[in-house]
């Protein structure tokens, strides 16, 4: 597809307008396919350049989600009248001047983020007709810099495995094929954006959950330096869970990190950078090195994902990059992360009734019964341990600019199902299958899945890049960079 300023000038102006001699121009024609996927860069040019209007766009949305969402179960809940108005604001902001960096572009919030008047589910039959009387700080500044909200998307109950299905709504469909999962947590999410059912979705991601679902999806995804967007409420999972967007390119989700980011009074562990990370993310990075470990930490990796991921990897010495292949370090993650999820599920599970209980995921429940029987003694110990292991990635990577691995071992497995079943798993380690992606929540490093290829049944194949903590605009600079010399943008699904 042309870039914004050359399509722009293939169609009509979409506004209605006098022209020179005193006539109205007249509406082109735009195809829903075409506007679906168009990146928010070139949505925010198109509007600019009148020659498309936000009330338009966010009708296609509409009428495509309203076609698509019932076989992909990516949307719970669906906002068309807030939308519609938001979009109406937005075309009235463009023909004033002062239209917001987001002003028109449709967006969509994962249902564990409260959202002021519209239902938020959190997966779960406990309270599925919760209505926050708050907005998150990321939806308030969403709404402020003019963007459109479609409504919210599916997650498992309380973001809790790297499946999105629960009991209200059934299992969100993988876009490339269905019956695969679309990853999780914030498989609706990443579903949502892979169909074109807007450029743009808010993820969290406590183990992986933002990275998981845009590998699996074939779309971009970054989990920011832990505090760089503000969380309010705080999760459940305490300082594990990073928020974040998933979008069809890089520039897009840059974008939304000018917007999203920066300190919020109410999240104590946030911080501003002051950076707009869509103007930072031009730039070389021939002079970066860049430590490349194929199977961090030594664990299998399927033969189709290791071939993908790296050529991917060879290919940013081709962009000028000292790519060095390593190790990992000696610490093993796996047991910090379970002991302190599993005891963060017993702590909430202990404010629930027993009938509360009773309708909650058999997996959730499980993994809150494990952590109950943590002492607080061990738990205290897994902290220093946790401290640690973040002190030896730091120094790691004081050699290193970036690590690149697999986002995942796997590509996508059968939608519905806790864990994958295939001969990777381990029944001893039950995230043995995305070993990749939670060792950075613990750390709070910058990490991004960019799409790098397909398997043999056409599933999409992730490559992760991470950073420093606080060196976001590496990650989003070498994202861009290998964006550029492996364009995927004009890869869809075949959901139409």
């Amino acid at each position: 597809m042309p870039r914004a300023r050359e399509w722009c000038a293939t169609i009509p102006r979409r506004f209605a307008d006098e022209d020179d001699e005193g006539g109205t121009n007249t509406v082109g024609v735009v195809s829903e396919q075409e506007i679906a996927y168009l990146p928010a860069t070139e949505l925010v040019a198109a509007y600019r350049a009148r020659a498309l209007s936000p009330v338009e766009v966010a009708n296609a949305m509409l009428r495509r989600i309203d076609r698509l969402n019932p076989e992909l179960t990516a949307f719970v809940t669906v906002t068309p009248d807030l939308a519609l108005a938001q979009a109406k604001a937005a075309e009235d902001a463009y023909a004033r001047g002062d239209a917001g960096p987001l002003a028109g572009v449709p967006f969509s919030i994962k249902d564990l983020t409260p959202t002021k008047g519209i239902r938020t589910t959190m997966g779960s039959r406990i309270n599925p007709d919760w209505v926050p009387d708050e907005d998150a700080p990321y939806v308030e500044r969403s709404y402020a810099a003019g963007g459109v909200m479609l409504g919210k998307t599916n997650t498992p109950e309380l973001g809790w495995k790297g499946d999105t299905a629960n009991g209200l709504v059934g299992a969100t469909h993988n876009p490339w094929k269905h019956g695969k999962t679309a990853g999780g947590s914030s498989g609706g999410a990443a579903a949502a954006v892979a169909a074109g059912l807007g450029p743009m979705a808010q993820g969290s991601d406590g183990a992986g959950s933002i990275r998981i679902p845009a590998a699996f999806c074939g779309i971009y995804g970054i989990k920011p330096s832990f505090g760089l967007v503000p969380q309010y409420p705080a999760s459940a999972v305490w300082d594990l869970s990073h928020l974040g967007p998933l979008t069809r390119t890089v520039r897009d989700a840059a974008l939304c990190l000018s917007v999203v980011a920066g300190a919020d009074a109410r999240d104590r562990l946030s911080w501003s950078s002051g950076i707009d990370y869509l103007a930072a993310t031009d730039g070389e990075i021939g002079d970066f090195k860049v430590a490349w470990s194929p199977a961090f930490g030594g664990h299998r990796v399927a033969p189709d994902v290791a071939a993908a991921t790296a050529k991917a990897a060879e290919s940013f010495a081709a962009l000028g990059c000292e790519v060095t292949e390593v190790g990992a370090p000696e610490i093993d993650p796996w047991p910090l992360l379970d002991i302190m999820w599993s005891t963060a599920m017993a702590g909430y599970f202990s404010t629930l009734t027993d009938g509360a209980r009773a309708v909650t995921d058999p997996g959730l429940a499980a993994v809150a019964e494990r952590g109950s029987r943590v002492s607080a003694t061990e738990l205290a110990a897994v902290l220093s341990r946790r401290n640690a292991y973040c002190e030896q990635m730091r120094r790691f990577m004081l050699d290193y600019d970036l690590l690149l691995t697999p986002t995942l071992p796997i590509t996508a497995f059968t939608a519905g199902r806790d864990e994958p079943d295939n001969p990777l798993s381990n029944p001893d380690m039950p995230l043995n299958w995305t070993p990749f992606t939670y060792p950075f929540d613990l750390t709070g490093q910058p990490a991004a899945t960019v799409p790098c290829g397909f398997d043999r049944e056409g599933l999409p194949i992730g490559l992760q890049i991470v950073g420093r903590w606080k060196d976001d605009v590496a990650v989003l600079r070498a994202s861009a960079a290998f964006e550029a010399a492996h364009p995927w943008g004009d890869r869809r699904p075949p959901v139409d």
